[in-house]
């Protein structure tokens, strides 16, 4: 089958800067991303190209040299899907919050509707391509519904998970370690599926990089790749608190067994605790797959790295309570980072959310900072806990768009995102300006511990 339009559905994190790359090296396909969000939509269509809806480095030059000439951005979700030949789900998994498997399943009404709409609209055959981390086995379910749709229309059903990391996303699509593709190489028509999706691919990524799989283990892979990477911001966090304990230095600790080839230095620096919209949702899911199919000492050993993650976010907040006296109530705080990590405004499940309702349930008083995530989005953000009322979240949650605005008058400093800027702030000003003894809670490890604690600061680190 020869590709000429490309349809996405689902223009978030990863189908937006993933459609863009494919438009970027194969101008002769047409590329085409929907959703049903029409302000999402507009955003990405805006002229002023600061204006799109996510922040990533390194987009906007490929947005602005691929859009309009064969990537657009639309609302019209039945007419990409007629027009195209091979068809993208990219749309949200989020974890169950109701029925069974709540809060630990993925939530799949969003993808089961994208594919009961694709049936009922598609003409002629299509490839569907699963983008969306997805439990093993739904391409199964995504091929019944689409194969009971009763058009007689053929459609192959191919799983091409991302390896994309927030910050990096860019680089991660120009240079990958590895694109992996999973179909059904038992058919011809399989076959002509998967190698559509390679010449797709091959247009910039060497052949060698380019992996094909049965579909299972392409969905299974995705998984186990997030589960392993959370795995270790676990296991190096808990030694984190030993460290604490013995007096032994996190950072080297991390050095002496990062160096080590077996091991490597990736994803070992100690902090506050793993975001973002996958590890968490993604061992869980991991958990409980297992758990349904019996195998509760698999379910239990991947469930302790969940565990880990959230007992190092309460004990940092706990950490603050402690060295400000035992109370935070009616004191200021100054929160330097919203999102997850750096390099993105994305803030699902950041640390930082979690320990800002810690501190309001003390009655401290947020004064909070981040150079991307919006103000609405923050609010939301604790707001979706439900841990309280919206009235009384704004009273304890302030937001500002300048740093030195944040800690005027305020006890400490939290440092719970890891942006470089954080590093060039005039720490002596900051100082002045608050109350003494004024601390600093550096949840990732960036700042420089001698310097702060010349100026006056009393200096708590992660380990």
């Amino acid at each position: 089958m020869k590709i000429k339009n490309i349809c996405c559905i689902g223009a978030g994190y990863v189908g937006g800067p993933t459609m863009s790359v494919i438009a970027q090296h194969n101008p002769e396909i047409k590329v085409t991303v929907v959703d049903l969000n029409k302000e999402r939509i507009d955003a990405w269509n805006d002229k002023n190209l600061n204006n799109l809806p996510i922040y990533e480095p390194g987009l906007i030059e490929v947005v602005s040299k691929a859009r309009g000439r064969n990537l657009f951005f639309s609302n019209d979700i039945d007419g990409a899907i007629k027009e195209s030949e091979m068809i993208f789900i990219s749309v949200n998994t989020p974890t169950k919050t109701y029925g069974t498997g709540k809060g630990m399943a993925a939530d799949l009404k969003y993808v089961e509707l994208c594919a009961r709409n694709i049936g009922k609209i598609a003409k002629s055959d299509k490839i569907v391509v699963e983008k969306s981390t997805l439990p093993v086995k739904t391409a199964e379910s995504i091929q019944s519904i689409l194969e009971n749709a009763g058009s007689g229309v053929n459609f192959e059903i191919l799983s091409n998970p991302e390896f994309l990391a927030e910050g990096t996303a860019m680089r991660d699509l120009a240079i990958p370690d590895r694109v992996l593709i999973g179909g059904n190489d038992k058919t011809e028509e399989g076959k002509k599926a998967i190698q559509a999706l390679v010449d797709i691919y091959s247009s910039w990524v060497p052949k060698e990089n380019i992996l094909t799989t049965n579909v299972w283990s392409s969905e299974l892979s995705k998984l186990t790749a997030n589960a392993f990477l959370a795995q270790r911001i676990s296991s190096i966090n808990s030694l984190s608190e030993l460290c604490e304990r013995t007096g032994a230095s996190i950072g080297e600790v991390s050095k002496a067994i990062g160096m080590d080839s077996r091991i490597g230095s990736k994803f070992l620096n100690a902090s506050v605790g793993f975001g973002g919209s996958c590890f968490q949702k993604d061992i869980l899911n991991l958990v409980y797959i297992s758990r349904s199919l019996g195998l509760n000492e698999v379910a239990e050993y991947w469930n302790q790295v969940i565990v880990m993650n959230t007992h190092q976010r309460d004990r940092f907040a706990k950490n603050i309570i402690k060295n400000l006296y035992n109370t935070v109530s009616g004191k200021s705080i100054a929160i330097f980072g919203w999102a997850f990590k750096k390099d993105t405004n994305d803030s699902r499940e950041s640390a930082a959310i979690y320990v800002a309702d810690t501190l309001i349930s003390e009655h401290a008083i947020l004064n909070i900072y981040d150079p991307k995530v919006s103000s609405s989005q923050m609010i939301f953000d604790i707001n979706y806990l439900n841990t309280r009322s919206e009235f009384e979240n704004k009273k304890y949650l302030n937001i500002k768009s300048d740093p030195y605005k944040a800690v005027e008058g305020a006890h400490a400093v939290a440092i719970l995102t890891e942006w470089d800027e954080f590093k060039t702030y005039n720490w002596k000003k900051i100082y002045q300006m608050m109350k003494k003894p004024a601390f600093i809670f550096d949840g990732r490890n960036i700042l420089d511990k001698d310097h702060l604690e010349e100026i006056g600061f009393n200096y708590n680190s992660i380990g």
